[in-house]
Protein backbone atom coordinates (compact mmCIF):
# COMPACT_ATOMS: atom_id res chain seq x y z
CA UNK A 1 0.00 0.00 0.00
CA UNK A 2 1.29 3.20 -0.64
CA UNK A 3 1.18 5.97 1.79
CA UNK A 4 1.55 9.99 1.57
CA UNK A 5 2.45 11.63 4.70
CA UNK A 6 1.17 15.57 4.53
CA UNK A 7 1.51 19.04 6.01
CA UNK A 8 -1.96 19.92 6.35
CA UNK A 9 -3.16 23.87 7.22
CA UNK A 10 -6.89 23.86 7.03
CA UNK A 11 -7.83 27.12 5.16
CA UNK A 12 -7.30 28.75 1.82
CA UNK A 13 -8.12 27.77 -1.94
CA UNK A 14 -7.85 23.94 -1.06
CA UNK A 15 -12.06 23.97 -1.80
CA UNK A 16 -12.55 27.05 -4.57
CA UNK A 17 -14.19 26.24 -7.69
CA UNK A 18 -11.16 25.62 -10.81
CA UNK A 19 -12.42 27.45 -13.67
CA UNK A 20 -11.73 25.10 -16.29
CA UNK A 21 -10.82 26.44 -19.81
CA UNK A 22 -9.82 24.37 -22.89
CA UNK A 23 -9.22 26.44 -25.88
CA UNK A 24 -5.90 27.92 -27.88
CA UNK A 25 -3.01 27.98 -25.44
CA UNK A 26 -0.22 29.94 -25.88
CA UNK A 27 2.61 27.71 -24.21
CA UNK A 28 6.38 26.26 -25.05
CA UNK A 29 6.31 22.40 -25.75
CA UNK A 30 8.30 19.87 -23.63
CA UNK A 31 11.38 19.20 -25.54
CA UNK A 32 11.85 22.87 -23.33
CA UNK A 33 12.81 20.14 -20.19
CA UNK A 34 15.90 19.55 -21.74
CA UNK A 35 17.92 22.71 -21.52
CA UNK A 36 18.20 22.01 -18.33
CA UNK A 37 18.36 18.35 -17.79
CA UNK A 38 21.07 18.13 -19.95
CA UNK A 39 23.24 20.42 -17.52
CA UNK A 40 21.73 18.24 -14.62
CA UNK A 41 22.61 14.41 -15.74
CA UNK A 42 26.05 15.03 -16.94
CA UNK A 43 26.46 11.38 -18.60
CA UNK A 44 23.57 11.64 -20.70
CA UNK A 45 22.53 12.99 -24.10
CA UNK A 46 19.12 14.05 -25.29
CA UNK A 47 18.44 13.33 -28.97
CA UNK A 48 15.53 14.67 -29.94
CA UNK A 49 13.58 12.93 -33.24
CA UNK A 50 12.33 15.81 -34.91
CA UNK A 51 12.48 18.68 -37.31
CA UNK A 52 14.65 21.76 -37.76
CA UNK A 53 12.01 23.69 -36.20
CA UNK A 54 13.02 21.68 -32.54
CA UNK A 55 16.37 22.31 -33.78
CA UNK A 56 16.22 26.02 -33.89
CA UNK A 57 13.65 26.17 -30.46
CA UNK A 58 16.78 23.99 -28.54
CA UNK A 59 19.74 26.02 -29.83
CA UNK A 60 17.99 29.50 -29.07
CA UNK A 61 16.52 28.35 -25.37
CA UNK A 62 19.81 26.80 -24.84
CA UNK A 63 21.69 30.04 -25.90
CA UNK A 64 24.85 27.57 -27.03
CA UNK A 65 26.81 27.75 -30.04
CA UNK A 66 27.00 24.40 -32.08
CA UNK A 67 30.47 23.94 -31.75
CA UNK A 68 30.03 23.84 -27.83
CA UNK A 69 29.42 20.33 -27.83
CA UNK A 70 26.12 20.17 -25.67
CA UNK A 71 24.71 16.96 -24.53
CA UNK A 72 21.49 17.53 -26.70
CA UNK A 73 21.34 17.66 -30.37
CA UNK A 74 18.74 16.44 -32.89
CA UNK A 75 17.85 13.36 -35.10
CA UNK A 76 16.00 15.59 -38.55
CA UNK A 77 13.19 13.69 -39.99
CA UNK A 78 13.22 14.82 -43.66
CA UNK A 79 10.12 14.71 -46.01
CA UNK A 80 11.13 11.32 -47.09
CA UNK A 81 10.84 10.39 -43.56
CA UNK A 82 7.90 12.13 -42.91
CA UNK A 83 6.39 11.10 -46.34
CA UNK A 84 7.47 7.19 -45.21
CA UNK A 85 9.63 6.68 -47.98
CA UNK A 86 12.48 6.18 -45.81
CA UNK A 87 12.88 3.35 -43.16
CA UNK A 88 13.23 6.20 -39.98
CA UNK A 89 14.08 3.28 -37.60
CA UNK A 90 16.78 2.23 -39.87
CA UNK A 91 17.99 5.89 -40.19
CA UNK A 92 17.80 6.21 -36.01
CA UNK A 93 20.02 3.33 -35.58
CA UNK A 94 22.72 4.96 -38.04
CA UNK A 95 22.44 8.40 -36.33
CA UNK A 96 22.79 6.68 -32.86
CA UNK A 97 25.84 4.63 -33.56
CA UNK A 98 27.70 8.08 -35.27
CA UNK A 99 26.76 9.58 -31.67
CA UNK A 100 27.57 7.08 -29.59
CA UNK A 101 31.29 6.39 -31.28
CA UNK A 102 31.78 10.43 -31.23
CA UNK A 103 31.02 10.87 -27.97
CA UNK A 104 32.24 8.01 -25.66
CA UNK A 105 31.55 9.57 -22.80
CA UNK A 106 27.77 8.81 -22.97
CA UNK A 107 25.89 6.63 -20.46
CA UNK A 108 22.80 7.48 -20.86
CA UNK A 109 20.70 8.16 -24.28
CA UNK A 110 17.47 9.76 -24.27
CA UNK A 111 15.52 9.23 -27.25
CA UNK A 112 12.96 12.28 -27.40
CA UNK A 113 9.60 12.77 -29.50
CA UNK A 114 8.42 15.68 -31.01
CA UNK A 115 5.07 16.85 -33.18
CA UNK A 116 6.51 15.63 -36.24
CA UNK A 117 7.91 12.26 -34.67
CA UNK A 118 4.35 11.31 -32.68
CA UNK A 119 2.89 12.37 -36.37
CA UNK A 120 4.19 9.31 -38.67
CA UNK A 121 4.12 6.82 -35.05
CA UNK A 122 7.95 6.06 -34.75
CA UNK A 123 7.95 3.82 -31.98
CA UNK A 124 10.76 5.03 -29.99
CA UNK A 125 10.16 3.14 -27.03
CA UNK A 126 10.42 0.02 -29.07
CA UNK A 127 13.69 1.84 -31.05
CA UNK A 128 14.75 2.10 -27.01
CA UNK A 129 14.76 -1.59 -26.47
CA UNK A 130 16.21 -2.32 -29.43
CA UNK A 131 19.20 -0.09 -28.78
CA UNK A 132 19.95 -0.95 -24.93
CA UNK A 133 19.97 -4.38 -26.09
CA UNK A 134 22.78 -3.64 -28.43
CA UNK A 135 24.79 -1.71 -26.36
CA UNK A 136 23.94 -2.14 -22.87
CA UNK A 137 25.57 -2.29 -20.14
CA UNK A 138 27.66 0.41 -21.22
CA UNK A 139 24.89 2.69 -22.42
CA UNK A 140 21.63 2.51 -21.37
CA UNK A 141 18.66 4.00 -24.11
CA UNK A 142 15.03 5.32 -22.87
CA UNK A 143 12.15 6.99 -24.62
CA UNK A 144 9.80 9.94 -24.00
CA UNK A 145 7.63 12.14 -25.67
CA UNK A 146 8.39 15.78 -24.95
CA UNK A 147 5.76 16.71 -28.04
CA UNK A 148 3.82 19.83 -28.27
CA UNK A 149 0.96 17.37 -28.96
CA UNK A 150 0.99 15.54 -25.65
CA UNK A 151 3.18 17.85 -23.13
CA UNK A 152 3.23 21.75 -22.32
CA UNK A 153 6.67 23.61 -21.34
CA UNK A 154 7.78 21.50 -17.83
CA UNK A 155 6.02 18.26 -18.35
CA UNK A 156 9.27 17.20 -20.56
CA UNK A 157 11.05 16.50 -17.32
CA UNK A 158 8.31 14.79 -15.70
CA UNK A 159 8.16 12.29 -18.82
CA UNK A 160 11.85 11.72 -18.70
CA UNK A 161 11.87 10.94 -15.02
CA UNK A 162 9.25 8.99 -15.03
CA UNK A 163 10.81 6.66 -17.82
CA UNK A 164 13.90 6.43 -15.53
CA UNK A 165 11.90 5.21 -12.64
CA UNK A 166 11.34 1.68 -14.11
CA UNK A 167 15.22 1.56 -14.10
CA UNK A 168 15.99 2.35 -10.43
CA UNK A 169 17.60 -0.83 -8.39
CA UNK A 170 15.82 -2.00 -5.34
CA UNK A 171 16.54 -1.46 -2.10
CA UNK A 172 15.40 -1.73 1.88
CA UNK A 173 16.74 1.11 3.57
CA UNK A 174 15.10 3.97 4.48
CA UNK A 175 16.37 5.92 1.91
CA UNK A 176 15.21 9.76 0.76
CA UNK A 177 15.05 11.16 -2.50
CA UNK A 178 14.75 14.67 -3.44
CA UNK A 179 12.50 14.63 -6.72
CA UNK A 180 12.92 16.88 -9.54
CA UNK A 181 16.15 18.84 -10.78
CA UNK A 182 17.19 21.94 -9.31
CA UNK A 183 20.56 24.32 -9.61
CA UNK A 184 23.47 22.58 -8.04
CA UNK A 185 23.68 25.52 -5.53
CA UNK A 186 20.20 24.90 -4.23
CA UNK A 187 20.34 20.89 -4.10
CA UNK A 188 23.35 21.31 -2.04
CA UNK A 189 22.03 23.42 0.38
CA UNK A 190 19.37 21.10 0.94
CA UNK A 191 21.69 18.56 1.51
CA UNK A 192 23.35 19.83 3.75
CA UNK A 193 20.54 21.39 5.75
CA UNK A 194 19.18 17.68 5.94
CA UNK A 195 22.67 15.85 6.58
CA UNK A 196 22.44 18.77 9.87
CA UNK A 197 19.01 17.28 10.69
CA UNK A 198 20.87 13.89 10.72
CA UNK A 199 18.63 12.47 8.14
CA UNK A 200 20.84 10.12 6.47
CA UNK A 201 21.12 7.86 2.69
CA UNK A 202 19.50 11.19 0.65
CA UNK A 203 20.02 11.40 -2.95
CA UNK A 204 18.47 13.15 -5.70
CA UNK A 205 16.77 12.34 -9.26
CA UNK A 206 17.62 13.60 -11.59
CA UNK A 207 21.08 11.87 -10.22
CA UNK A 208 24.74 13.98 -12.25
CA UNK A 209 25.35 9.99 -13.83
CA UNK A 210 23.91 6.58 -13.92
CA UNK A 211 25.68 4.97 -11.52
CA UNK A 212 24.47 7.69 -8.63
CA UNK A 213 20.82 6.83 -9.37
CA UNK A 214 18.65 6.63 -6.40
CA UNK A 215 17.33 3.17 -5.07
CA UNK A 216 13.88 2.13 -4.51
CA UNK A 217 11.48 0.16 -2.80
CA UNK A 218 8.99 0.31 0.12
CA UNK A 219 11.01 1.74 3.13
CA UNK A 220 12.12 4.74 0.66
CA UNK A 221 10.41 8.04 1.13
CA UNK A 222 10.45 10.75 -1.47
CA UNK A 223 9.38 14.62 -1.33
CA UNK A 224 8.74 16.58 -4.84
CA UNK A 225 10.83 19.46 -5.36
CA UNK A 226 8.84 21.10 -8.34
CA UNK A 227 4.86 20.75 -8.18
CA UNK A 228 4.87 19.07 -12.37
CA UNK A 229 5.90 15.76 -11.94
CA UNK A 230 2.78 14.39 -11.57
CA UNK A 231 3.57 11.31 -13.67
CA UNK A 232 6.99 10.59 -11.67
CA UNK A 233 4.99 10.68 -8.66
CA UNK A 234 2.64 8.23 -9.79
CA UNK A 235 5.15 5.77 -11.11
CA UNK A 236 7.75 5.80 -7.67
CA UNK A 237 4.28 5.09 -5.72
CA UNK A 238 3.53 2.46 -8.13
CA UNK A 239 6.79 1.03 -7.22
CA UNK A 240 6.34 0.92 -3.32
CA UNK A 241 7.78 4.60 -2.52
CA UNK A 242 6.16 6.90 0.16
CA UNK A 243 5.05 10.12 -0.71
CA UNK A 244 6.01 13.29 1.83
CA UNK A 245 3.25 16.10 0.63
CA UNK A 246 4.08 19.71 1.30
CA UNK A 247 4.22 23.33 0.10
CA UNK A 248 7.11 23.77 -1.91
CA UNK A 249 9.99 25.27 -1.22
CA UNK A 250 9.51 28.89 -1.88
CA UNK A 251 10.36 31.85 0.10
CA UNK A 252 11.26 31.56 3.83
CA UNK A 253 7.78 30.00 4.58
CA UNK A 254 7.38 27.53 2.38
CA UNK A 255 10.79 26.71 2.50
CA UNK A 256 10.45 25.87 6.46
CA UNK A 257 7.37 23.64 5.84
CA UNK A 258 8.63 21.69 3.33
CA UNK A 259 11.84 20.73 5.39
CA UNK A 260 9.58 20.53 8.31
CA UNK A 261 7.16 17.85 6.61
CA UNK A 262 10.67 15.40 5.97
CA UNK A 263 11.77 16.05 9.66
CA UNK A 264 8.35 15.05 10.84
CA UNK A 265 8.89 11.91 8.66
CA UNK A 266 12.50 11.18 10.37
CA UNK A 267 11.42 12.00 13.90
CA UNK A 268 13.69 15.21 14.25
CA UNK A 269 13.49 16.62 17.02
CA UNK A 270 11.85 20.31 17.35
CA UNK A 271 14.50 21.97 19.16
CA UNK A 272 16.95 20.28 16.58
CA UNK A 273 15.01 21.42 13.63
CA UNK A 274 14.68 24.88 15.19
CA UNK A 275 18.48 25.37 16.37
CA UNK A 276 19.54 23.95 12.13
CA UNK A 277 17.29 26.28 10.34
CA UNK A 278 16.90 29.51 12.69
CA UNK A 279 20.02 31.39 10.64
CA UNK A 280 18.96 30.54 7.20
CA UNK A 281 15.40 31.55 8.39
CA UNK A 282 16.69 34.60 9.08
CA UNK A 283 18.41 35.71 6.52
CA UNK A 284 15.68 34.68 4.11
CA UNK A 285 13.24 36.93 6.23
CA UNK A 286 15.75 39.61 6.32
CA UNK A 287 16.59 39.02 2.36
CA UNK A 288 12.24 39.70 2.31
CA UNK A 289 11.88 42.94 4.23
CA UNK A 290 13.09 45.36 1.86
CA UNK A 291 11.50 43.95 -1.28
CA UNK A 292 8.42 42.58 0.13
CA UNK A 293 7.33 45.77 0.92
CA UNK A 294 7.67 47.43 -2.30
CA UNK A 295 5.53 44.48 -3.64
CA UNK A 296 3.20 44.52 -1.08
CA UNK A 297 -0.47 45.77 -2.14
CA UNK A 298 0.50 45.29 -6.02
CA UNK A 299 -1.80 42.96 -7.82
CA UNK A 300 -0.71 39.67 -9.53
CA UNK A 301 -1.93 37.83 -12.13
CA UNK A 302 -0.80 34.55 -13.47
CA UNK A 303 -1.34 33.29 -17.06
CA UNK A 304 -0.76 29.22 -17.08
CA UNK A 305 2.73 28.14 -18.04
CA UNK A 306 5.58 26.31 -15.62
CA UNK A 307 2.81 24.84 -12.74
CA UNK A 308 4.75 26.76 -10.57
CA UNK A 309 1.92 29.07 -10.44
CA UNK A 310 -0.14 27.98 -7.15
CA UNK A 311 3.22 27.32 -4.74
CA UNK A 312 4.56 30.94 -6.39
CA UNK A 313 0.69 32.42 -5.63
CA UNK A 314 1.07 31.33 -2.18
CA UNK A 315 4.63 33.01 -1.53
CA UNK A 316 3.50 36.08 -3.24
CA UNK A 317 0.78 36.73 -1.06
CA UNK A 318 1.48 35.01 2.48
CA UNK A 319 5.08 36.47 2.26
CA UNK A 320 4.97 39.38 -0.25
CA UNK A 321 1.80 40.65 0.80
CA UNK A 322 0.76 41.09 -2.94
CA UNK A 323 -3.32 40.29 -3.89
CA UNK A 324 -3.52 37.42 -6.66
CA UNK A 325 -6.30 38.31 -8.99
CA UNK A 326 -6.46 35.07 -11.06
CA UNK A 327 -3.47 32.17 -10.54
CA UNK A 328 -4.09 30.21 -13.70
CA UNK A 329 -1.96 26.63 -14.52
CA UNK A 330 -1.66 24.13 -16.91
CA UNK A 331 -2.73 21.35 -15.10
CA UNK A 332 -3.56 21.12 -11.26
CA UNK A 333 -2.68 18.11 -9.88
CA UNK A 334 -4.50 18.22 -5.99
CA UNK A 335 -2.60 15.82 -5.00
CA UNK A 336 0.61 17.73 -5.22
CA UNK A 337 -0.39 21.00 -4.82
CA UNK A 338 -2.73 20.58 -1.85
CA UNK A 339 -1.00 21.95 0.88
CA UNK A 340 0.00 25.41 -1.04
CA UNK A 341 -3.50 25.56 -2.03
CA UNK A 342 -4.90 25.60 1.57
CA UNK A 343 -2.24 28.22 1.86
CA UNK A 344 -3.34 30.62 -0.73
CA UNK A 345 -6.02 33.02 0.99
CA UNK A 346 -9.06 32.84 -0.87
CA UNK A 347 -10.04 35.57 -3.38
CA UNK A 348 -8.44 34.84 -6.84
CA UNK A 349 -9.80 33.22 -9.76
CA UNK A 350 -8.62 29.87 -9.53
CA UNK A 351 -8.13 28.50 -13.35
CA UNK A 352 -7.12 25.15 -15.00
CA UNK A 353 -6.11 25.01 -18.92
CA UNK A 354 -6.30 27.56 -21.02
CA UNK A 355 -8.46 29.51 -23.66
CA UNK A 356 -6.52 32.17 -24.20
CA UNK A 357 -8.70 35.08 -25.62
CA UNK A 358 -10.97 34.97 -22.87
CA UNK A 359 -8.14 34.97 -19.93
CA UNK A 360 -6.32 38.16 -22.02
CA UNK A 361 -9.77 39.59 -21.50
CA UNK A 362 -9.81 39.20 -18.30
CA UNK A 363 -6.33 40.42 -17.89
CA UNK A 364 -7.28 43.51 -19.61
CA UNK A 365 -10.05 44.01 -17.14
CA UNK A 366 -8.48 43.05 -14.16
CA UNK A 367 -5.04 45.92 -14.77
CA UNK A 368 -2.80 43.76 -12.82
CA UNK A 369 0.06 45.34 -11.19
CA UNK A 370 2.17 42.42 -12.74
CA UNK A 371 1.19 39.69 -14.73
CA UNK A 372 3.05 36.35 -15.04
CA UNK A 373 3.05 35.01 -18.11
CA UNK A 374 5.42 33.01 -21.56
CA UNK A 375 7.25 34.77 -23.67
CA UNK A 376 5.00 34.88 -26.89
CA UNK A 377 2.33 36.98 -24.47
CA UNK A 378 4.75 39.43 -22.26
CA UNK A 379 6.07 41.65 -25.55
CA UNK A 380 2.25 42.62 -26.74
CA UNK A 381 0.75 42.52 -22.98
CA UNK A 382 4.42 45.49 -22.30
CA UNK A 383 3.45 47.05 -25.63
CA UNK A 384 -0.15 47.71 -24.05
CA UNK A 385 1.63 49.44 -20.90
CA UNK A 386 1.64 45.95 -18.56
CA UNK A 387 4.47 45.20 -16.74
CA UNK A 388 5.25 41.58 -17.30
CA UNK A 389 7.52 38.66 -15.66
CA UNK A 390 8.38 35.59 -18.30
CA UNK A 391 7.28 32.61 -16.40
CA UNK A 392 10.14 30.43 -18.38
CA UNK A 393 12.91 32.76 -16.08
CA UNK A 394 11.22 30.97 -13.23
CA UNK A 395 12.52 27.95 -14.01
CA UNK A 396 15.92 29.24 -15.11
CA UNK A 397 16.56 30.83 -12.29
CA UNK A 398 17.96 29.36 -8.69
CA UNK A 399 14.27 29.95 -6.92
CA UNK A 400 14.27 27.19 -4.21
CA UNK A 401 15.11 27.71 -0.51
CA UNK A 402 15.96 30.30 1.86
CA UNK A 403 18.84 31.83 0.66
CA UNK A 404 16.95 32.08 -2.73
CA UNK A 405 14.49 33.69 -1.08
CA UNK A 406 15.01 37.61 -1.88
CA UNK A 407 16.36 36.63 -5.29
CA UNK A 408 12.51 35.37 -5.78
CA UNK A 409 10.87 38.56 -4.50
CA UNK A 410 13.77 40.61 -6.90
CA UNK A 411 12.40 38.91 -9.79
CA UNK A 412 8.63 39.56 -9.66
CA UNK A 413 10.06 43.70 -8.17
CA UNK A 414 12.29 44.32 -11.46
CA UNK A 415 9.23 44.10 -14.04
CA UNK A 416 7.01 46.55 -11.25
CA UNK A 417 9.93 48.90 -11.26
CA UNK A 418 11.05 49.23 -14.96
CA UNK A 419 7.52 50.21 -15.62
CA UNK A 420 7.51 52.84 -12.97
CA UNK A 421 10.48 54.03 -14.30
CA UNK A 422 9.16 54.19 -17.85
CA UNK A 423 6.38 56.43 -16.38
CA UNK A 424 8.31 58.76 -15.42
Amino acid sequence: MNMTSSVRIKSGCSDAPILKERGQNEVFCGLTGIIWLHRKMQDAFFLVVGSRTCAHLLQSAAGVMIFAEPRFGTAILEEKDLAGMADAQEELNSQVEKLLDRRPEIKQLFLVGSCPSEVIKLDLSRAAERLTLKYAPKVRVLSYSGSGIETTFTQGEDACLASMVRTLERTENPDLILVGALPDIVEDQFLCILKQLGIKNVTTFPSKTKDSAPRIGENVKFVLCQPFLGDTREALQDRGAIHIAAPFPFGEEGTTLWLKAIANEYDVDLSLFEKVTEAPRNRAKKALEGISNKLSGKSVFFFPDSQLEIPLARFLVRECGMNALEVGSPYINKKIVMPDLEMLPNGPVISEGQDVDSQLDRCRKAKPDLTICGMGLANPLEAEGMATKWSIELVFSPVHGYEQAGDLAGLFYRPIKRRELLKV
